[in-house]
């Protein structure tokens, strides 16, 4: 029996009493995985009422960003698009130089670019200069670049076909099921034309353990301190109203959990939740990771430029479209670029960069984005999102 029809036989006013207090199991949208103002987005992202440049912001907006903040502003005319990155949406101490949040930038203008061809422009990125530094005392838009169009010829992708399929899938891979060498190859020649981004892959057993033992030490570790914890929070959509009230975050739907697990965890209160996650089984996080092929990472030649930043942006959305496109799925792991950043702004040792540095054996370049990709055990869902009215200036 389908899922759905399962849980709505059990009763859509089934009640679960938690910690207390009574949950609604239809309030807390257990019967209503993807759906909702929330979502509308990925379906209309290009009706034939999308002509003109906003219909390259439509597909912008779909694309991938940290704890799903969609820092991104657009001022559109007919022959231009700019890129603001709004950077009072933040995950604060976790991301303190807006590093990530410029990469998911980055992912927006890949989007942006695919649909400008696919929609019969020709386009040109103009990038901003600038350097990354310590999140400022009152954030504000801040221009990032420039997107001038003339008519062009009309030509889709896959990759642009992709872009309403691709969903970070945070759920266990088949570790038995290897990637094909040519998907690998692809891979691994996406940045090929970029001389300030490079991708490394790694296949090999040894080195994936590697890369998952540096990654599940500095998760934990990072989240250890509550600064950063508080941050992240922020961005935690528990309650299904705020999930269709705000349109951004990280929610239940999207986490990657087995059908019956997400309707029970969607009914917990955010401590629960936590406390349930704090009593997981031993390196769950490593094997995680282990469960994929392949775990590649993203390197600039400097993390803290801001150009570099959105190319990198750039290259992991082209990966992932890429990925979804050829029925495989991808999730970010990051955490060891996240205590780079973190160790960064608290005068510590670089211990991280070190020992991300002696795996790519290559000073020249240097980690920005890690991530690993595989054929999954569950099918991902999509995050909520913002319309475009809200994102245009």
């Amino acid at each position: 029996m389908h899922r759905r029809s399962f849980l709505k036989g059990a009763g859509a006013v089934t009640v679960v009493v938690i910690g207390g207090g009574v949950w609604r199991a239809y309030d807390q949208g257990v019967f209503s995985v993807g759906e909702g103002s929330a979502y509308e987005p990925w379906e209309d992202w290009r009706n034939d009422s999308n002509n003109g440049p906003l219909a390259l912001v439509r597909a912008a907006i779909l694309a991938a960003s940290p704890h799903n903040t969609q820092p991104w502003l657009f001022k559109v005319t007919n022959s231009s698009i700019e890129l603001y990155i709004d950077t009072n949406r933040n995950v604060g101490a976790l991301d303190p130089y807006l590093r990530e949040e410029h990469i998911g930038m980055g992912c927006a203008l890949e989007n942006l670019m695919l649909a400008a061809t696919a929609n019969g422009y020709q386009a040109a990125v103009t990038f901003l200069p600038g350097k990354l530094g310590p999140i400022a005392a009152e954030p504000a838009p801040t221009l990032l670049a420039r997107v001038d169009l003339v008519s062009g010829k009309q030509e889709g992708s896959e990759l642009y076909d992709a872009i309403p399929r691709r969903h970070t899938n945070r759920g266990a891979y088949l570790p038995q099921k290897a990637l094909p060498p040519e998907f690998i190859d692809s891979l691994g020649h996406l940045a090929s034309d970029e001389s300030e981004v490079k991708i490394f892959l790694f296949t090999a057993e040894a080195d994936r353990k590697k890369i998952a033992e540096i990654s599940s030490a500095a998760n934990s570790e990072i989240y250890s301190d509550s600064e950063v914890t508080r941050g992240s929070d922020r961005w935690i959509r528990i309650h299904w109203s705020n999930v269709q009230k705000f349109r951004d975050g990280l929610t239940i739907d999207a986490a990657g959990l087995p059908p019956i697990a997400t309707a029970v965890a969607k009914m917990m209160p955010l401590w629960m939740l936590r406390l349930a996650s704090s009593r997981g089984p031993k390196n769950g996080y490593s094997n995680l990771m282990l469960s994929a092929p392949l775990i590649g990472i993203i390197t600039v030649r400097d993390r803290y430029d801001q150009q570099n930043c959105l190319l990198a942006g750039r290259i992991w959305q082209r990966a992932h479209l890429l990925a979804t496109a050829r029925g495989v799925a991808g999730r970010p792991c990051n955490e060891a670029v996240e205590m780079i950043d973190y160790e960064k702004a608290h005068d510590r040792a670089a211990l991280r960069a070190k020992l991300l540095g002696e795996l790519l054996g290559d000073p020249a370049w240097q980690p920005t984005f890690v991530f690993y990709m595989g054929y999954p055990t569950l099918t991902a869902h999509a995050s909520p999102r913002r319309p475009v009215e809200n994102v245009v200036l």
